[in-house]
């Protein structure tokens, strides 16, 4: 699946589920690690800054990328 609106963020809080709370731009979104990333053990700190994948209503995302 590709994804299309692709913004920088950056990691607020770490919530329960492997979900999280990232800002983008002035918008605060819940974003949840995409499968790639959990297969590969790749780690998201509170803090660091991630490529998120915008759903079309843009209130919830998928973490594709840390940076």
């Amino acid at each position: 699946m590709r994804h299309k609106d692709l913004k920088e963020g950056e990691v607020i809080e770490s919530l329960p589920g492997v979900n999280f709370r990232v800002k983008v731009g002035e918008r605060i979104v819940i974003c949840y690690v995409s499968g790639k990333m959990k297969q590969n053990h790749i780690k998201v700190l509170t803090g660091g800054r991630v490529l998120v994948a915008l759903s079309p209503t843009g209130d919830r995302g998928i973490i594709t990328r840390r940076l």
